[in-house]
């Protein structure tokens, strides 16, 4: 009995061991799903939108795919960091309520997903971002405090970092985590996550670190980033911030479905940007 039992536990060790180890060397196919959704299947045109299709080129030589949709007599620019899965043709209902609140809108892919080149990293992901910043600031002349940073969960810990970099007008985190090493927590509470993760994307420091207004928006129903974490960012941000409380799951609860949201949204840009 005894050699029974210490057998069954060097093989649990050894299985426990083993998906410690597969969590530590794969977690980047955990954190990224570009091959989700390759093909670009809309346009913003398909939608009633004009837009211009660009080639962003990042300081290490990565072409990112992009798209400007203009608006006429513009309140100001939202730069879209959009989440971990699909490309920009699966954000079109974002766009376009950007677009119907009076705003241009510049959302790309990046590196790894869509059509555009390279292989998605933290480091990679945060150059996109600035890439894309520099493209506004820089060769559409757009004042920093025209553009609204708007991050969906991956792409709000890229957002707050981009903000912590500039001096955007907003900055609106939807759906976001604190830090990959706190969800990684919540999700495999059964492994020692926190010591294993080797992504950080700390939106919590990032943004204690931004001194631009914020809009936290969050579902307590949010099965994949527990509540928790959009009310810790929340005490995180500086003032002026505004919570919105979100409902449905982590991909139902999106700001553009509901125009009382929407109108929460629409208050907060007035009030940051349109001034």
């Amino acid at each position: 009995m005894r050699k029974m039992l210490t057998s069954l536990l060097t093989t649990l060790l050894l299985a426990y061991g083993g998906i410690a180890m597969l969590l530590f060397l794969f977690q980047d196919r955990l954190a990224y799903y570009p091959q989700i959704g390759r093909d670009i299947h809309t346009t913003p045109r398909e939608h009633g939108m004009d837009y211009e299709s660009l080639t962003l080129t990042t300081a290490d030589g990565e072409r990112l795919s992009a798209w400007f949709v203009p608006a006429p007599q513009a309140h100001g620019v939202v730069l879209v960091l959009h989440g971990n899965a699909g490309n920009i043709s699966h954000r079109m209902d974002t766009v376009a309520m950007f677009h119907r609140l009076g705003y241009g809108v510049l959302i790309f892919d990046y590196r790894g997903y869509g059509h555009s080149s390279g292989k998605p990293s933290e480091a990679g992901l945060y150059q996109d971002a600035q890439t894309a910043w520099e493209h506004l600031t820089r060769q559409r002349g757009i004042a920093s405090e025209r553009i609204v940073l708007f991050g969906e969960s991956l792409g709000g810990a890229v957002a707050a970092r981009q903000a912590s970099q500039t001096r955007p007008g907003a900055l609106v985190l939807a759906s976001v985590f604190t830090s990959v090493p706190d969800l990684a927590a919540d999700l495999y509470p059964w492994l020692p996550a926190r010591a294993l993760a080797r992504l950080r994307y700390d939106t919590g420091a990032a943004l204690a670190q931004t001194g631009s207004p914020v809009l936290v928006a969050h579902s307590p129903d949010d099965e994949i980033v527990p509540f928790r974490h959009g009310q810790r960012l929340f005490k995180a941000a500086p003032e002026p911030k505004v919570f919105l409380r979100l409902a449905g799951g982590h991909n139902e609860g999106l700001i553009f479905m509901r125009p009382e949201w929407v109108e929460v949204l629409a208050g907060f840009l007035r009030e940051h940007v349109e001034r």
